[in-house]
């Protein structure tokens, strides 16, 4: 099938007030967490215990120079928050509260900052860590992120960390777009039972993006790269099947296919291709390109 994508725009952040690192204490618990914050003060925090490993999102407000990150549970019912008052992306230091919003127990956060995606002086860095917001049953990943003088910052690589003892089981090379701290998906994308993983790779024109899919592997306990191909993939575990939108030309033009998966591979089974009428203004079917 011939892609209507525009040129990718690799190695860039949109939009973006700070994206943050820190680590210290939630009490005497050792955490850490990474911070996105949007210039309108609305964005989006992950933290995670470093004794368990496992990722917690957060959805994050700065207020009056005040951050509250709040937690919720699968219900979307507000569990817990942090708060920072005085806070200034530019401190070393975030010293705050952590408030069960049930009991109204609070516990001290003591954190150091150990990294600042915009606040890097240096021209040319490489792989530093961030946490990702989604985690397998016993594995967590980081991002590797770099900055050159040719491309700025990108994603340089991901590793795949065991859970409670750190061990790194792979690290995987990639030369793809950093997305805010959603680089990492989960989910299984071959049908088979199995959780697999992705990864973020490039925005383009409209709402299309595209993913890398790494499948595992259960004889040698590792993923490796699919060839999976196409624009915003949607995976229904019902049905076994991948979907596929894309669009362009101002959404006058819409491609949406789906595909079954034999041997790991992405087999098309049917295609609609549709392209507005100027004249009715609706969406009429076309010829596939």
């Amino acid at each position: 099938m011939k892609k209507i994508i525009a040129a990718a725009l690799f190695f860039i952040i949109t939009n973006l007030s700070a994206q943050i690192s820190y680590t210290g204490f939630l009490d005497k618990y050792p955490i850490e967490l990474g911070t996105y914050m949007y210039s309108d003060g609305v964005g989006k925090a992950i933290y995670a215990y470093s004794n368990f490993d496992t990722p917690i999102i957060l959805e994050g407000i700065l207020k009056k120079n005040t951050l509250t990150l709040l937690e919720k549970d699968k219900n979307e019912k507000k569990t817990a928050k942090m708060t920072f008052q005085s806070y200034d992306e530019k401190n070393k230091e975030l010293i705050g509260v952590w408030t069960d919003l049930t009991s109204g127990k609070e516990l001290k956060i003591k954190l150091t900052k150990t990294f600042d995606v915009e606040d890097e002086k240096s021209s040319e860095w490489r792989n530093k860590e961030i946490l990702q917001p989604y985690s397998l049953k016993d594995k967590y990943f980081k991002l590797l992120i770099s900055k050159t003088k040719e491309s700025g910052t990108g994603v340089t690589g991901v590793k795949i960390i065991e859970k409670k003892t750190d061990k790194l089981i792979q690290k995987i090379d990639l030369n793809v777009q950093l997305w805010s701290l959603d680089n990492i998906g989960v989910g299984d994308f071959n049908f088979d039972g199995i959780q697999d993983f992705s990864v973020f790779e490039s925005s383009y024109a409209g709402p299309n993006t595209s993913k890398l899919y790494f499948l595992y592997n259960p004889k040698t306990g590792k993923y490796f790269e699919s060839s999976y191909s196409g624009t915003s993939l949607e995976f229904d575990s019902k049905t076994k099947r991948i979907h596929e939108h894309n669009q362009c030309c101002a959404g006058s033009k819409h491609i949406n296919a789906e595909y079954k998966v034999v041997n790991n591979k992405m087999v098309l089974v049917k295609q609609t291709c549709l392209e507005l009428d100027l004249k009715t203004g609706d969406f009429k079917k076309v010829k596939c390109d």
